[in-house]
């Protein structure tokens, strides 16, 4: 079928999609990039960028038109983290991390527990952070100790949670916690905890490898009593509203690596036709230019399959079939993580002895980089996960 070259839109971002790529691009490159090294030097949480977020209504794009929010679409959603990671890692964790805590109570909560949670989340008066892992349950989230105990009207929370990207900063707590040990996964429910509730508390933060401006600390819960109906979903459904999340949130961790991948070619691209050696600028040399060819393949491959995930995971969203979403999810969190660890490392080879120092952005992006491998699910269970969903 014959169609012209203005109206064929299959395998391209729509104008708008285009147009919130350069505002937030602007955005990103004059409020958050300049503070993206001392964030990382200090590893102290990134308010600039914060501000900035949520002055734009960038901060948690995904939040429906319903409860206050943009209502932007995934493909909009991993776009912005995109933009924001390109320049500073750190601080693209707080559009992906809003929506990782928030997603469970779209996916599964009630109306009541939507309007009370998603509006000051969309208004930008509180975070949201998830919390699954626990010391001794990371690949093997179904083996959480944290328990829920009904009494009554309220149910006593109990347990350790962590990992917890942005702990202590975000007002709210995605929580899940076993009501039932006998049933193991069936058993898990989901809850929302506040910070001010009494009990909750958080250990030190850890110290990273890089993301250093996200704070992730352990979150404590010692005789927590929330109100029954701060359960998400019905109760034993809290281990299948976890697993539904992260097939649609693990398309942000892949949006985070594209981003720091862009950031780490634009840097070398640069540096490679203004640094000389030999008589030229070493851009001219076709070792390097078979490097930055690589690069720039590996990263358009991770991009169209990302963009190709964020169009599933919205068409799942708003009541599509499955769309073999799962297996996208995994292959796009886990190739793009795996190319952007590729692409940061022989970024910071391109600038020689400087890419190995701090005066230059790359050896941080390298360092930011690695846990887009790890976290959300390391790569290794990735590839469980699409083996057992192959489309």
């Amino acid at each position: 079928m014959a169609s012209s070259v203005n109206d064929f839109d299959l395998y391209r971002p729509s104008e708008e999609h285009d147009m919130l790529r350069d505002a937030v691009r602007s955005l990103a490159e004059a409020k958050i990039a300049p503070y993206a090294a001392e964030v990382d030097e200090a590893g102290r949480f990134p308010q600039e960028a914060l501000d900035a977020l949520v002055a734009n209504d960038l901060h948690a794009v995904h939040v429906p038109e319903s409860y206050g929010g943009s209502g932007a679409d995934a493909l909009a959603t991993v776009i912005v983290i995109e933009e924001v990671a390109r320049v500073c890692a750190s601080s693209s964790l707080i559009p992906a991390v809003n929506k990782l805590g928030s997603l469970p109570v779209i996916l599964s909560g009630s109306e009541e527990l939507k309007k009370k949670y998603l509006a000051p989340l969309a208004k930008g008066d509180a975070m949201f952070s998830y919390c699954l892992s626990e010391p001794d349950a990371g690949s093997d989230a179904a083996g959480m100790k944290t328990r829920a105990v009904r009494d009554g009207d309220s149910y006593v929370l109990n347990g350790v949670k962590r990992w917890i990207t942005n702990a202590g900063v975000s007002e709210y707590y995605t929580v899940m916690a076993v009501t039932d040990p006998e049933k193991r996964s069936k058993g898990i429910s989901a809850f929302v905890v506040e910070k001010s509730d009494e009990g909750v508390s958080f250990g030190a933060p850890e110290k990273k490898l890089g993301i250093k401006g996200s704070p992730t600390r352990e979150v404590y819960l010692d005789n927590v009593r929330i109100p029954a109906d701060r359960m998400i979903g019905a109760e034993g459904t809290g281990f299948a509203t976890a697993m539904k999340t992260l097939d649609h949130t693990r398309i942000t961790i892949a949006a985070q690596a594209l981003g720091i991948a862009q950031g780490a070619l634009d840097y070398a691209k640069g540096y490679v036709q203004e640094r000389k050696q030999f008589g030229k600028p070493i851009g001219d040399f076709q070792g390097v230019q078979f490097m930055l060819a690589d690069m720039a393949m590996k990263l358009e491959a991770a991009r169209q399959l990302t963009y190709a995930a964020a169009a599933k995971s919205e068409r799942v969203a708003a009541g599509g079939g499955k769309e073999d979403l799962t297996f996208f999810g995994a292959a796009a969190k886990c190739y793009a993580s795996d190319a952007a660890m590729e692409i940061t490392t022989d970024a910071v080879q391109l600038l020689g002895g400087y890419g190995y120092t701090r005066d230059y952005p790359l050896e941080r992006m390298m360092r930011d980089a690695k846990i887009t491998q790890i976290y959300e699910g390391t790569n290794q269970v990735q590839r469980i996960v699409m083996a057992r969903n192959l489309p």
